[in-house]
């Protein structure tokens, strides 16, 4: 899908969500901006504590107050402020509009409650069904995310379902009003990689059944490979950079990005010692000055050192947040570099 072409569904834009705490204020997710075009699906990615999962949670306002609080920018959703919104008028666009898969379904469902009551919580709410109504609609929900036996099963427990069978009914959840932006957090963690495989399949097909758009927020560069447009790569609370997939991957333009992209695993390559980041992600309530990454960069500069990196426009779609950034666009990429 072209980027440009299709019409703007979400746009982020200096995406500010401070904590505080005893050791200060942590600046977890500081000034974060991107574009999401209708039926496209974008990858945000980055190690942990990069801020992903807060970006996304700050996206519908879901940040715990205290001790998180977001201090400016703006989420425009079809041409509304999700952050300048009465909160009842939020309450009205989660669930209905803009879902979300959480990481862990265990957590995120009711362990006193069946799978129907709690599917059927949402379509009474936002769409008005009748008890009947919404019960029945819960039963099609699970056979459309592949429940076997969903009559039956619709009226058992979270603990009587397996953990790839409750994150189906997390999507299940999650699709039931029809949303028009599905946000899936790490949607395939806990998981073992058949069933990721058959997640990550379910999610994709059912985007093309009903032009969802989608924000994939992973660690999983191989998921993050067949399964988005665009990608965002997140360090230290920032965009380092963002660029379509093919081109993220055929020619990144910052160091960290190089180094995730050379700590992916190669199935053809035999043996060997796969690569590793040197160093640990930095304590975001105390940034060191210049480019947070530069004490784990083996490019570094004094320049980064010292001076915060400019954020560099490669192409139309490809930006980077470093000092060589068109340097380092310029040459080949390769895996082991």
């Amino acid at each position: 899908m072209s980027h440009a072409a299709a019409e703007t569904l979400l746009s982020v834009r200096n995406l500010c969500t401070y904590f505080g705490s005893e050791d200060g204020v942590v600046k977890a997710v500081d000034g974060v901006s991107f574009d999401l075009a209708q039926g496209e699906t974008l990858g945000v990615v980055g190690e942990s504590g990069s801020g992903k999962s807060v970006t996304s949670l700050s996206l519908l306002r879901l940040v715990p107050e205290p001790p998180g609080k977001i201090v400016r920018g703006e989420v425009v959703f079809q041409g509304q402020d999700i952050l300048s919104l009465p909160l009842e008028a939020v309450r009205h666009i989660r669930g209905k509009r803009i879902s979300m898969i959480f990481q862990d379904p265990m957590t995120s469902l009711n362990p006193f409650m069946r799978i129907s009551t709690q599917l059927a919580e949402l379509t009474r709410l936002h769409l008005r069904h009748t008890k009947r109504e919404a019960h029945e609609h819960a039963v099609r929900m699970l056979e459309t995310v592949g429940i076997p036996d969903a009559r039956r099963r619709a009226d058992d427990y979270p603990h009587e379902f397996s953990g790839g069978m409750r994150q189906r009914v997390m999507i299940a959840m999650a699709l039931s009003c029809q949303p028009e932006l599905l946000i899936a957090d790490e949607p395939t963690t806990a998981l073992d990689v058949t069933i990721q495989a058959q997640i990550l399949e379910l999610i994709r097909s059912l985007k093309n059944q009903i032009g969802l758009s989608v924000i994939l927020i992973t660690h999983d560069l191989g998921v993050v490979a067949g399964m988005t447009d665009r990608v965002v790569v997140m360090y230290a609370g920032k965009v380092f950079e963002q660029a379509p997939t093919p081109e993220l991957f055929a020619r990144p333009a910052n160091p960290y990005t190089k180094a995730l992209l050379r700590s992916m695993p190669d199935p053809e390559a035999a043996g060997g010692t796969l690569y590793q980041i040197p160093g640990l992600p930095p304590d975001v309530a105390r940034l060191p000055a210049g480019c947070p990454f530069a004490p784990r960069c083996e490019r570094a500069e004094d320049v980064c050192r010292r001076e915060f990196p400019p954020f560099v426009q490669l192409t139309r779609d490809h930006f980077s947040l470093c000092h060589f950034a068109a340097e380092i666009y310029s040459r080949p990429h390769t895996p082991d570099a």
